[in-house]
Formats: structure tokens, C-alpha cells, sequence
């Protein structure tokens, strides 16, 4: 029987077969159960696919997923799996509909819809986007010396979006003259942009579309020459640095830097003044630097060091110098300064030292001032130097577990910070910081309509001791009335990848999980950078495995702590988390009640071998290439496809997207399928595949809101809250 036999068979199950109740509750004797039906789930074909590789051979019998994109003859016989899939978890879930229409109702409630962000001020122009009631996109615009000048709509977003299921519009930047804005489009989803150019003076939308492009731009100061980064238009790798003319045809656009290393991401910036374009090239162990006067866009871009093994820079330009933030012989990054024309590592001066308990993460440039972030205990910390008299001080935030970064500073020559703040209880708050004075003043809360009473919230920061005696930091919020008795249900959140930073911040949509009872937590693992660069390059590579044992470990420390239960403890994570969330499946199934994994990164072994597939090569320094043995043999120990066994495992929600660039759609959807035909337990296990969207999901500001309402609704169904 064929592909879409079998489903359509399926599929008939699912409208013919009784509801019966079945209880997915342990020891939960003051809720009632969810009535979960009893119907058959969908049953993907098996076509043997033999991967022989240094001596192993496996049989993958779902391999003929991955034939969407491939346009194969088992493209169609995909869609009717997805689609399948899709059905099924929709009656599955059906008893949970009035509640998931509550929580969007409830979720988007708390949005203000008619709104505007605090306007940033670049060059003449004071720049804002604004919100109108019931629209799902927003109106880019700006008003010229004054916020009581007249508005200028630059694009309105909500008008361009009409008639597409998914639109996304970024990369703005206005010329220096203030007269163009160029832009990026993606009508698809798989963040593969057309850069457009709107004359700003007449409204005109110019014959200027480059498409295949990552979206962003720069001007070159003659206001008529874009440097933008060209991708690959099957693995999705940028590739080339292109340099386009106003009025000529783009496929005429000329290259000026071409990326031989496919494990590396290129990139192009500008300098804050104004007075260089830069190429960035770099993957996780080396880095690149070109530079070239902005004034002179047909010249050539210079070389600023050579890459280095194992030595990662970046550059700055001040009135009179650059900076270099850069980890050469600095685990934890040091800051040094070379001259303008003396860029090579030999002319580097230390201006800040490497210190092994402090990250240097970043600094943002002011005429007379430098804001340095770094990363102390896990936490941000941002240092305001005095470039006139080199005096230092530290901004004070007042929490024990907090967010805090530099936003939006365009404007070279001010004195004035824009930074914003947040924590598991502060809503996100954007702040202007007085760099002479040391005063502060809040521009704008985020508002969360109906009220919210941070009094009635408390956060923790919490250390589970991991099993090689690491202390590993949980930062958790739940409401005032929480008792610790193991009984409360928790939401455990973890990462741990490419040296991304889990920080704890707040969400509007998770009061509905925190009003309702629910813990939430997040697990500092590594893999990350919170605690230093060692905590990343602990949780990588041929270290991997940490990642996996020190989400587990914080689960069990919660569990200990009778912060919740086994029978009420639920994890998720998603991409790279998604992963987190198949492996500590595979590795502690007893643990979980339940586990949402987001668009997971689950197939590690097939797509680390596959080039084609966007992002692969550009990430063996992160995962390890299979092509060399040991590096296959450590992979396949872990990977979540591959190590799915006869047993028993948590209730689970796996989504994904069918345009997904980043974790491709057939990665999850092979990994529900295997889990389906070897797993030995009648636990839920539901693939929602959103067929419009990809990695991130809904593209509206409300949209994206279902997609939480389903996951919550799982939840508390497992929970028997769904009444």
C-alpha cells in the first residue's frame, strides 16, 4: 500500500473512531483528567535508506521525507503525512479548543494594539515604528529635529503584508542624505530576502529588487552605492559580498569579497561615525576583518589581520583608533587599540586586560564615551569609560537576576545611553542614561493591559549542582501563594548552544502558565555563555553531552527540592533546544511529564552530513563533521533519531515549519515517525507542522500567540486544567 493509502486510511480513523477516556494524570487527584480520545495516529511508510559510513552501517527508514525541497517523487506523499500529522493532533487536542481560544483571547489582551516604540534619533531624524488596533504589522516612521514635527510614513508594513500568509520586513536603512531607505522582504519564510529601495521624497518604490539576499544593506557615503550579503540559493550560506549601484541591474552587481571558507558566516556593517564599511568573516574558532573607507566605494577593502587559528576578533572605530574586542590568548576576550593605518596584531595595545571571571562580550562606541558589556556570575554587567579622562563606573540594576543591554544607539555623537532592562518580573523597560551625569530616566515600560502587579510575582536564582560537581544557575518565577510541596506543576526551559545566552526576561503570555499555577525556570546550561566562555566551549563539540546531563541534573535538583514532581515537571526548548529536548527524552524518560519540543534540531547525524542542507558546514565547529570518525561515533551517541529505543517516553508536542531554513521539517517529522513504531508506552505524542511558516514561526504580532495557546493547552491538558 502506498504513502497515501495509508494515511487516508488513517485519516478516516480519526473521524470514525469513539472518544474514550484515558488519563494521562499521575497522582493528580484534585483535577480532572483531560479526556485524551482514543484514536489511531498516523503510520509513515518505511523505505530503507543505507547510510555506510567508517565502518557503520544504519538503515534510515524515513530518509524519504527530506524529498519535499527535492522536489522527488515522494513530495506529495510528504504533504500527506505532514497533513496527516496535522489531523490528528487537531482531533487529539479538539477537547482543548474553547480553552486555546481563551488563552489567545486572554494572551492578546494583554498586548496594548494601538502603540509605538520609544523613537531613537539618527542623524536629523527621531525614528519609530507605531501599532493601529486590530492590525497585525506595523507603520515604520520618522519625524524630522522634533517629536512635534510633522509624521512621515515611511512603509506601512500592514498595507505591504496584505495577501500573504507569512511577511517579514527588516534590514531598514536610510541613506546618509536621508533621502532613501532600502529594505529587505520575505514573503516564504526561509529568511531569504529581496532588497528593495523607496525614494523617501516622492514615495516611489525604485526598480532597484536584489533578491537572494540576508536582507540588510549599507550606504556608502555618495548615497548611491549598496553593499549587501548575497546567499546561496539552496544551502542558504552567505556567500558573497556584492556591491549594487542605484539604477543598474542587480544581476550585474559586483563582488567584492567572496567567502572560500563554507564554514564561515560573512556579513557587512558600518561604523557608527560613518567612516568605514566592514566585512565580517568568522565561524566559532576564527575570524575576519576587511575595512574600507566609506568615502571611496569603488575602492578596495583592506584586510585588517589575517584570520588566525583559534582567535576570534572584532573591530571598532573611534574619532582617532579602533578597538579590537578579540579572545587571542583572552579565553574571556580582552579589549585592545591599534592606529588607523597600523591594523596588524603587532600594532594591538591592551586597553582592558583578559580577566578569568569576567566575559567581555561587546562595546558600543560614543564620541567621548565607550559602554563595555561584560558577563559577571552570569550576569550582564555594562561599564561606562570616559574616553576624555578614563574614568569607569558601573550602571546599578538592582536585581538578583535581571536582562540588561545597550539598544538602540545610532547617534555617534551623544552622551546619552539607550538601554533596555528586563527581568522575570519587569516588564521590558527602555531606559536613557545620562553617561555625564549618572542619571537615568524610563522612557517606556511595556504595558501589559488589565494591570499586572509585579508584587504578586517573585523570581529565584537557584544552583543545581550538575554530576561532575558543576554549579549549574536556574532562574525561575512563579506567584505569590506557591507552595513547595511537589505538587506544582514547572516549566522547565533550557539551550545550551552556540554560546547564546539564556537571560532571564519577562513575557505578557506566560502569566497565563503563571496565573494558573505553573512554575517557570530556566536551566543555565552549558553550551551557553553565561558563566564565561568555558561555559560554552564546555557544552560543544566533543563536550556535548554536558548540555544534556546538566538540563537533567537541574530537573532532578528541582524534583529534590520539591519545587514540583516528576509527575508535574514538563520541559521545552526549541532549535538547538530542541535537540536538549530529544536527547534528555532518550536519556531520563522517567523525569518529564510532559515535553514541548520546538522545531527541533533532532536528525543531527544525516544533516551534518548533508552540505546541501542550509547552515550545515557553517556549523561543524559547533556539532563536530561526521565525515572524520570520532567525530560520527560521539555524534551518533547522541543524536535523537538515532538513539530512540524500545521504552517508554514522556508526553510530547513536536512543531516545526515547512519552510523551515534553519531546522529543516523533516527532522522532526522522521523523529515522530520512528518514535511512533518503537516506543512502548500509549503516552500523547502529537507533530504540529505550521505549512505557511518556518523557523520563527507566525510573522504577525498576533499570530504567533495560537501557536503558545497550543503548547500551553498541552500542557495543562496533561495537568487536567483544561476545565
Amino acid at each position: 500500500m502506498n504513502a497515501r493509502l495509508v494515511l487516508l486510511s488513517k485519516l478516516s480513523s480519526l473521524l470514525l473512531m469513539s472518544t474514550i477516556a484515558i488519563s494521562c494524570m499521575q497522582d493528580k487527584p484534585h483535577r480532572k483528567a483531560y479526556e485524551w480520545p482514543q484514536i489511531d495516529a498516523p503510520v509513515a511508510v518505511t523505505r530503507p535508506y543505507i547510510r555506510s559510513l567508517h565502518g557503520d552501517t544504519v538503515v534510515d527508514p524515513y530518509y524519504w521525507l527530506n524529498d519535499y525541497f527535492k522536489k522527488g517523487p515522494d513530495s506529495s506523499a510528504v504533504i500527506d503525512y505532514l497533513e496527516a500529522e496535522n489531523a490528528y493532533t487537531d482531533a487529539m487536542m479538539k477537547g482543548t479548543e474553547t480553552l486555546q481560544a481563551q488563552l489567545f483571547d486572554e494572551m492578546k489582551a494583554r498586548i496594548k494594539e494601538q502603540d509605538e516604540s520609544v523613537p531613537y534619533f539618527k542623524n536629523g531624524y527621531y525614528y519609530y515604528t507605531r501599532t493601529e488596533e486590530g492590525r497585525q504589522y506595523f507603520k515604520f516612521c520618522r519625524k524630522k529635529g522634533g517629536l512635534d514635527a510633522p509624521e512621515e510614513v515611511l512603509l506601512d508594513v500592514d498595507a505591504m503584508a496584505e495577501g500573504y500568509p507569512y511577511y517579514a520586513v527588516g534590514g531598514f536603512n536610510v541613506s546618509p542624505d536621508n533621502k532613501l531607505l532600502a529594505y529587505g522582504v520575505d514573503t516564504v519564510s526561509r529568511r531569504q530576502y529581496t532588497i528593495h529601495v523607496k525614494n523617501l521624497e516622492t514615495g516611489e518604490v525604485l526598480s532597484d529588487a536584489i533578491p537572494g539576499t540576508s536582507g540588510g544593506s549599507v550606504w556608502a557615503n555618495d548615497n548611491r552605492t549598496l553593499f549587501y550579503t548575497k546567499n546561496n540559493a539552496a544551502t542558504l550560506l552567505t556567500e558573497k559580498i556584492m556591491r549594487h549601484t542605484l539604477g543598474a541591474d542587480s544581476d550585474n552587481d559586483q563582488v567584492v569579497y567572496h567567502e572560500s571558507d563554507n564554514t564561515n558566516y560573512i556579513g557587512v556593517g558600518k561604523a557608527k561615525s560613518g567612516k568605514f564599511i566592514y566585512i565580517y568573516s568568522g565561524g566559532t574558532l576564527s575570524s575576519e576583518t576587511r575595512y574600507l573607507d566609506a568615502e571611496d566605494p569603488m575602492g578596495t577593502f583592506k584586510i585588517f589581520q589575517p584570520r588566525m587559528p583559534e582567535v576570534l576578533y572584532s573591530v571598532t572605530a573611534l574619532a582617532d583608533r579602533f578597538l579590537i574586542v578579540t579572545n587571542q590568548n583572552a579565553k574571556n576576550f580582552k579589549l585592545m587599540e591599534c592606529p588607523f593605518d597600523q591594523t596588524g596584531q603587532e600594532h594591538w595595545k591592551e586597553v582592558i586586560p583578559h580577566r578569568p571571571d569576567v566575559l567581555l562580550e561587546d562595546v558600543d562606541e560614543f564620541r567621548d564615551f565607550l559602554v563595555v558589556s561584560e558577563r559577571k556570575n552570569g550576569l550582564i554587567q555594562l561599564a561606562i569609560r570616559n574616553l576624555k579622562d578614563g574614568s569607569q563606573h558601573y550602571l546599578d540594576f538592582g536585581e538578583e537576576a535581571y536582562t540588561a543591554y545597550p539598544s538602540n544607539n545610532p547617534e555617534y555623537n551623544t552622551t546619552t545611553l539607550r538601554y533596555g532592562y528586563t527581568s522575570l518580573t519587569t516588564p521590558s523597560s527602555t531606559y536613557d542614561y545620562d553617561m555625564n551625569t549618572h542619571e537615568k530616566t524610563l522612557l517606556k515600560q511595556q504595558e501589559v493591559v488589565g494591570g499586572y502587579n509585579v508584587a504578586d510575582y517573585r523570581t529565584e536564582r537557584l544552583y543545581a549542582t550538575a554530576k561532575d560537581g558543576t554549579q549549574i544557575p536556574i532562574s525561575l518565577v512563579y506567584k505569590q501563594g506557591f507552595k513547595k510541596d511537589g505538587n506544582a506543576p514547572l516549566l522547565l526551559y533550557g539551550y545550551g548552544a552556540y554560546g547564546a545566552t539564556m537571560d532571564p526576561s519577562f513575557s505578557s503570555s506566560r502569566l497565563s502558565l503563571l496565573n494558573r499555577g505553573f512554575v517557570f525556570a530556566i536551566a543555565h546550561i552549558r553550551g551557553g555563555q553565561e558563566m564565561g566562555r568555558e561555559w560554552y566551549e564546555d557544552g560543544k563539540m566533543m563536550k556535548k553531552k554536558n548540555t544534556f546531563t546538566d538540563f537533567i541534573d537541574c530537573g532532578q535538583f528541582l524534583v529534590d527540592e520539591k519545587y514540583t514532581s516528576s509527575a508535574h515537571l514538563y520541559a521545552m526548548g526549541g532549535s538547538a533546544g530542541g535537540l536538549l529536548m530529544g536527547a534528555v527524552a532518550n536519556m531520563a524518560p522517567d523525569l518529564w511529564h510532559g515535553i514541548v519540543a520546538q522545531v527541533p534540531f533532532v536528525d543531527v547525524v544525516n544533516t551534518m552530513l548533508d552540505a546541501s542542507i542550509p547552515l550545515t558546514t557553517n556549523e561543524y565547529d559547533e556539532w563536530g563533521n561526521p565525515n572524520d570518525k570520532e567525530a560520527y561515533e560521539y555524534i551518533k551517541s547522541y543524536s535523537p533519531y538515532e538513539n530512540i529505543e524500545p521504552k517508554a517516553y514522556p508526553n510530547m508536542l513536536v512543531t516545526t515549519g515547512l519552510h523551515d531554513s534553519q531546522v529543516q521539517y523533516f527532522e522532526p517529522a522522521k523523529w515522530v515517525a520512528k518514535l511512533r513504531t518503537i516506543k512502548t508506552d500509549d503516552h500523547v505524542l502529537l507533530l504540529k507542522t505550521e505549512m505557511d511558516y518556518g523557523h520563527g514561526g507566525a510573522s504577525g504580532r498576533f499570530d504567533y500567540l495560537k501557536e503558545i495557546a497550543l503548547e500551553y493547552s498541552f500542557l495543562f491538558a496533561l495537568e487536567g486544567m483544561v476545565e
